[in-house]
Parts: structure tokens; C-alpha cells; sequence
């Protein structure tokens, strides 16, 4: 586990990260002494007020989602621990309106339950109408283990409190409010795992590391253990999460049946998984959810709910939408309703979930079939033979030009240039090439597009495309080097249009402005070749001025040249069937 932190001093963290509410919702105040968010009086009409907490550490949960639309207020306590009994009293009977009545819904944790139960009692002895709803939805630790205390409360927690704050933002009466939230929470299942424990800021660090690539099963979100440890892939762990969360005959955790016609899907991150890698995580569990279990679900969340710090790791829940039997209106309704609260992200409106559009377009409208012959001519073997060779090249000098990159880059470059060289090479060897160079060209554009990526990926298919538009402006007759030493200087005009690269700014540029400009004075492809070579070669010890290697310090650009430049030259020396000498230099 990283212990590393921006802010050190736990206390400090909590007041500041409490504070942050007020300065991105001007709907929310903050008692600091209590440590209470909460919303700020208004005209609007009265309703039930909703209030949630517990310990910090698992933001936005739950100052986060105070405001229109969910809750009226959240106690929060220190790091992974409860709030008082005192600052849960202050938030219950004064920083929310009490007209209407308060539910409190809180987590299965035995300081919160203790805590706020309190405060409850001490509410009600002062006259209001308040009620507790505990929230226990985790299955990650079965009956037998959990005993008396129960199932611990994760991130199912938050579908109860957007739906009872949606019902109560309708204005609907106590009764009702308090009815669904308990509702939503018996229909609940949820299970985490995580890749390692979390460290809390100003506490010594803990002996609880996982090994590499082993998983903590049903872990809590406050580090606790879970049903087991293992060493399994992403589809293993989803499988056995699901079956925790749906096996009716596991009875150890067969809390609940999922077998409503409608099912609502959160995955929710711990807090440490990047949005990338919890979209892989999301389609791995709707489409085992589809395909083993038979569950399409009708509402599909995925995004950072309930963390635990930055817990690396994520939970899985599911909830049963089942009638709630007040007329109206439906639990989906509810989840869809408007909020204005940070912590809750579900932009996707009721239409667009209920309209179930599986539209889809088809096709490429490739450029390729567009591309009429042109009448200019290529020689299809000698053309086939050079190219072929300037693609083998290439890939052969990957290593070396990878080798470059790492000292100067980020070590990509090589690989890049080696898988557009393999499409090409397997496209061109596959379908041969028609003898137009309008045709073969065009024909080939594409593959570099869809194959190579980054910055270098861009430059090549920008030069290719203008390379094809000033094909086609040619007229009819022989593809000779004057031909190819006009059009390829007029794509390297275009490519200058989006570009600043020029000569002298160690990028392939480099190389290719010598080759264009020795091809157009002597229309021979192998001094042409030549030149690039040198010109290649002469980037070692040039400072960049483009591309990464502007932020990558040392005396290595010292030591290799432009990884780029060197690619190209090995394209254009195998294209002149250059061949390398006995000290490994590349010679015509």
C-alpha cells in the first residue's frame, strides 16, 4: 500500500475535504464544529429530511450527495471512524428542517448504529418524528461469520438514499419515505474486492500488503478481511462474485433472490481504479450477468460511489425493483429522478434507458472503393518487391529504434512503426498491389490509420492522405521519380500546415526533407536514401525542440538519434534495396 499524501494530518484533511463541499455546491453549508454538511434553508416547500454519515474516507459518500434531490444533511466522523453521538444529535435536530419529519439511514456498522441510534432517541424525546434505517447489503462475509452483527453496509447504501431522497424531494409523507428506504435496503446484495489494503493518512503502516496479483474477496471498505485471498484473473473474480451475490444455494449468503424482471447494476469503485480499467471491470460484469445468469439490467451505473480512500478495488450491487406499493411513483422513476449533488453521477435520462435504441450504423464507406483508376502507372513487381523490403526493414530495426525511444521517449516508437509496418506488409503480400498508384496507395492509407497510434501514427497518415490528393491531381502516364518528387513535396507542404516541425527539431521530419529534396535534384531514390541516412544519423546530439523528448532530461539525445527519423531512413534505404555492411552500416 502507497503512504504517500498530499495532506498528512488526518484532521486537517477531513475539516478541508468537508470544506471543499460548500465551495463546489452553494446549495450546502458546513458546521465545522460538528463536522455536519448540510443544505441551506430556502423558500422551497417542506419535506422529509433525509440525513447519512459515518466515518470520512469513503467520499463522496456521503457529504457529497447533500443537496436537492437527496440528502438534507451527512455527519461525518473522523477517518473510517463513527461521529458522535453529539454531532449526530446537532445534525438531527437542528441543521435540518424537522416539520416533515427526519429518517436517518445509516450503514450496518456498530459505532454508526450506536451513534446516531442515540441521537435518534435523544430526537424523539425532544418530539420529533425521526426513524433509523440500517442498511446491510454486503455479502462478502456470510451468516455464519457475521453472526448477531449482521451484513456490513457498502455500496448498495447509496441507491437507498437516492431513492428515499428522490420520494422525499416529491414531498411525499414520512410514512412513505421511510417505507421505500427500508424497501430499497431489503432488496439489496452487494460484494467487494480489492488489490490491496489502503493507508490512512497520520496512522503507521499496517502488515496487511497482499501479494502480487492475489485479491482480497468481499472485502470491506474499511479494510476489514474478506471471504478469502486468491490469485485469480478478472473474469474468475467476477464469476465468483456474482455467484456470492446470486447462488440460491450458497445458504450461508442467500440473502436475497434476485429474480425481479427488473435489476438495477452498480459497479462502484474504491476509490484507487482508474475510469479506464472500471469500464473493462463494468462490461466484464454485465455481460457474465447476460450470458451465465440470464440478467440484462434495466439501469446500469458504474462510477465512484462509495470508496474507501483509494482503495484499489471495486464492488459489485445489485437491487431487486420491486413494487413499492404507495402508487407511484416506481423505484426506477426514483433512481432517474434530478439531484444536484456531486457525489451522484447518472447522466443517462428514463428516455434514453427506456427507449432500448439498438441502432446501429454499418459499413466503412471506405475511401477505397471511392478511389477511381487513375491511369498512373506503376511497375506491380519491382514496386511490390522495394515496398516489401522497406516494410521488412522496418520491423526488423524495431528493437533498435525501441532501444532509441527508451532513452529519449517513452519507448513506444518502435513498436508503433513495426505494427503499421506488419499491416501494410500483410496487405500488401495478401491482396498485391492493382498498378495504379492512386489505387495502392489509397488501398494502404487506411491500414496505417487504423494500425498506428500516437503522434508519429498521426503525422504518417496526414502525409499519406495529402500524398493521395496529389496523386490524384497528376495526370495520366508513368509514376516516375519526378512525379513522386513533386507530389511528395507537395505532402510535405500539407503535413507543414499541421505541424511546426521542420528540419533541426530532431523529430522524422528530419529525415524525410532530405530524401524529398535529393529525389526532387536527382531523381534517384538511392542517393535520396542516402541522404535521409545522414540526415537521420546527424540528429544524434541535436536538442529537440517537438515531441516528447522536449521533457526528457539527460545527455541521452546525445548518445542516439531521433528514433523517428531513424525509423523512416530504415523505410526509405529498404525501399532503395539499400544493404548494410560489415560494420552494420547501411550502405547503397
Amino acid at each position: 500500500m502507497s503512504s504517500k499524501h498530499f495532506i498528512n494530518d488526518p484532521s486537517h484533511l477531513v475539516i478541508s475535504a468537508l470544506q471543499s463541499l460548500t465551495i463546489t455546491n452553494p446549495n450546502v453549508a458546513f458546521d465545522k464544529e460538528h463536522k455536519v454538511v448540510y443544505r441551506r434553508p430556502s423558500d422551497a416547500d417542506a419535506q422529509v429530511s433525509i440525513i447519512s454519515g459515518g466515518g470520512s474516507g469513503h467520499e463522496p459518500s456521503f457529504a457529497g450527495m447533500v443537496g436537492p434531490g437527496m440528502l438534507s444533511a451527512a455527519v461525518a466522523g473522523t477517518i473510517f471512524a463513527s461521529p458522535s453521538a453529539e454531532q449526530v444529535r446537532v445534525g438531527v435536530t437542528s441543521r435540518v428542517d424537522t416539520s416533515k419529519g427526519v429518517l436517518v439511514v445509516v450503514m450496518n456498522y456498530t459505532g454508526d448504529i450506536l451513534n446516531f441510534g442515540m441521537a435518534v432517541e435523544k430526537a424523539k424525546t425532544a418530539g420529533i418524528n425521526v426513524d433509523m434505517v440500517v442498511v446491510g447489503d454486503d455479502v462478502g462475509v456470510g451468516r455464519s461469520k457475521a453472526g448477531k452483527v449482521g451484513r456490513r453496509g457498502i455500496a448498495g447504501t447509496v441507491l437507498v438514499l437516492k431513492i428515499a431522497g428522490a420520494l422525499a424531494a416529491l414531498g411525499r409523507p414520512f410514512e412513505q419515505v421511510s417505507k421505500v428506504a427500508r424497501l430499497t435496503a431489503s432488496n439489496l446484495v452487494s460484494v467487494g474486492a480489492s488489490l490491496e489494503h489502503v493507508h490512512v493518512p497520520g496512522r503507521e503502516l499496517g502488515s496487511q500488503e497482499l501479494a502480487a496479483g492475489e485479491v482480497e474477496i468481499g472485502m470491506g471498505i474499511h479494510n476489514e478481511a474478506g471471504s478469502g485471498r486468491a490469485k485469480i484473473t478478472l473474469p474468475e473474480l467476477v464469476s465468483q462474485m456474482l455467484r456470492q451475490l446470486l447462488d440460491q444455494d450458497d445458504k450461508d449468503r442467500a440473502f436475497l433472490k434476485v429474480n425481479s424482471n427488473e435489476v438495477v447494476l452498480l459497479v462502484n469503485n474504491l476509490g484507487g481504479v482508474s475510469p479506464l480499467e472500471l469500464g473493462g471491470i463494468t462490461t466484464e460484469v454485465a455481460t457474465q450477468l447476460k450470458e451465465t445468469h440470464g440478467i440484462q439490467p434495466v439501469r446500469v451505473l458504474s462510477g465512484t460511489y462509495m470508496t474507501s480512500l483509494n482503495g484499489l478495488g471495486f464492488s459489485i450491487t445489485l437491487l431487486n425493483v420491486v413494487n413499492t406499493d404507495i402508487g407511484g411513483p416506481s423505484m426506477l422513476e426514483l433512481l432517474d429522478a434530478p439531484s444536484e449533488v456531486p457525489g451522484w453521477s447518472a447522466p443517462i435520462q428514463k428516455t434514453s434507458w427506456e427507449a432500448k435504441n439498438t441502432a446501429t450504423r454499418e459499413g466503412t464507406a471506405s475511401d477505397v472503393e471511392r478511389i477511381k483508376e487513375s491511369g498512373l502507372t506503376l511497375d506491380v513487381e519491382s514496386t511490390k518487391s522495394a515496398l516489401i523490403d522497406a516494410l521488412d526493414r522496418v520491423i526488423a530495426a524495431e528493437p533498435e529504434i525501441t532501444k532509441f525511444d527508451t532513452v529519449v521517449g517513452d519507448g513506444d516508437c518502435g513498436i508503433g512503426l513495426k505494427r503499421g509496418a506488419e499491416a501494410v506488409l500483410k496487405h500488401v503480400r495478401e491482396k498485391g498491389l492493382s498498378g495504379d498508384a492512386v489505387v495502392d496507395v489509397a488501398s494502404i492509407v487506411p491500414i496505417v490509420e487504423n494500425n498506428m497510434d500516437g503522434t508519429s501514427g498521426a503525422l504518417y497518415a496526414i502525409f499519406l492522405n495529402a500524398l493521395l490528393h496529389a496523386l490524384q491531381d497528376q495526370p495520366p502516364g508513368p509514376a516516375s521519380p519526378p512525379v513522386w518528387a513533386s507530389v511528395l513535396r507537395q505532402s510535405c507542404d500539407a503535413l507543414s500546415k499541421y505541424t511546426p516541425a521542420r528540419p533541426g527539431d530532431r523529430t522524422l521530419v528530419d529525415a524525410l526533407y532530405p530524401f524529398v529534396e535529393v529525389l526532387e535534384g536527382t531523381g534517384d531514390i538511392k542517393q535520396a536514401a542516402a541522404a535521409a541516412r545522414k540526415a537521420a544519423n546527424n540528429t544524434k546530439g541535436m536538442q529537440a525542440s517537438l515531441g516528447r523528448s522536449v521533457y526528457v532530461g539527460g545527455s541521452g539525445y546525445e548518445e542516439v538519434p531521433d528514433p523517428g527519423a531513424w525509423g523512416l531512413a530504415c523505410f526509405f534505404f529498404g525501399l532503395a534495396g539499400a544493404q548494410q555492411d560489415e560494420e552494420g552500416w547501411e550502405s547503397i
